[in-house]
């Protein structure tokens, strides 16, 4: 998006005003009171989903639903203020992971490895207009596509700002070493991640294996855990280029004490909080969300097995690196750390 001289600016002090202006009225106003509008469809007009989550008129288990989900909004916002002391400018280039449908008032901003996918098959349905209708019929390669969603980074600074103002702000986040376990699983233990092993794998195997052979450094297709844990350490790495989406930290992806989100789901509890964001967009009755096939979900036991070979130094290092994703979203110091 091209913005005008001064643009980049001018977005800055309305996101960070934005956010207080967001949490005052959410927090003490009913969001009709507070100048939100209902969603409207050609033909049809109905209360919007941020109207829905604050009304209070809402059927018995969806409030059950909201008062967890209002537990972990208010744990994050006490997080924001004790551990963020500046507020750093937000840009469109910030505002990519936020995906936008118009047609009912939602914003989710997608994390990978955080049924992202899944996520994306469902908007796609939602915002198709009848040519989908089955998430699970939209391939995983397809649901990626650039362009096949619209971000809130391709809308004018007065556009965004509506839609910050008046649509459901949701997100999705995963206890962060579970997340970087499943991250380097999925991207350097298949064997058909061969974009992954070029890109990264041969970087990290240059940098942090000794006496690497010749077809290592060639392939990159064989790092090792502690060598991908180096790799995120190591000071160069980030002074080089940003992180990968994929083990980025999601404070950084999503900017939660810059934009206030609504509901703040858990992979933990997947499919309660899904139905619950389901419920508040109206669209219970249309889709369900996908159930997970998986059959070795990485999990605390697994992310334990990996961490086995990381040494306290090492451990440590790591933790301080996601130690805001830890604080922000109330996630506990895992057992198995030795820091």
């Amino acid at each position: 998006m091209k913005m005008p001289r001064g643009g980049r600016l001018f977005l800055a002090t309305c996101l960070g005003s934005l956010f207080v202006l967001v949490l005052y009225f959410q927090s003490i106003t009913k969001p009709a009171e507070a100048g939100l509008k209902a969603v409207t469809r050609p033909g049809k007009s109905r209360t919007s989903p941020l109207q829905t989550l604050y009304n209070g008129d809402q059927q018995l288990e969806l409030l059950a639903a909201h008062k967890s989900l209002q537990g972990r909004r208010e744990l994050l916002e006490q997080a924001c203020l004790s551990h963020t002391r500046k507020r750093r400018v937000l840009s469109p280039e910030d505002l990519k992971h936020l995906i936008v449908d118009d047609m009912h008032g939602l914003i989710y901003c997608y994390v990978p490895k955080v049924a992202c996918t899944n996520w994306k098959r469902v908007l796609m349905v939602l915002t198709s207009d009848g040519r989908y209708t089955d998430p699970l019929a939209i391939p995983a390669n397809e649901a990626h596509v650039a362009g096949n969603l619209r971000t809130l980074s391709e809308f004018s600074v007065a556009e965004i700002n509506q839609r910050l103002r008046s649509y459901l702000k949701f997100i999705f986040v995963r206890e962060p070493f579970e997340r970087l376990v499943s991250a380097y699983r999925n991207k350097f233990t298949r064997r058909y991640n061969t974009a992954f092993h070029k890109r990264y794998g041969t970087k990290i195997i240059r940098r942090h294996r000794p006496n690497a052979k010749p077809e290592a450094l060639e392939k990159g297709d064989d790092v090792t855990f502690p060598e991908f844990v180096q790799y995120l350490v190591d000071p160069r790495t980030q002074r080089e280029e940003p992180f990968n989406e994929h083990w980025e930290r999601v404070h950084s992806l999503c900017h939660p004490c810059l934009i206030h989100y609504d509901v703040v789901g858990k992979y933990e509890t997947l499919e309660p909080d899904a139905q619950a964001v389901l419920r508040l967009a109206g669209v219970e009755g249309m889709l369900q969300f996908p159930t997970s096939g998986k059959t070795t979900r990485t999990d605390g036991h697994m992310a334990g097995r990996y961490f086995k070979h990381i040494s306290p130094f090492y451990q440590k290092k790591l933790f301080n690196l996601y130690r805001m994703d830890f604080m922000l979203f109330n996630y506990s110091t895992p057992e198995y750390l030795r820091t």
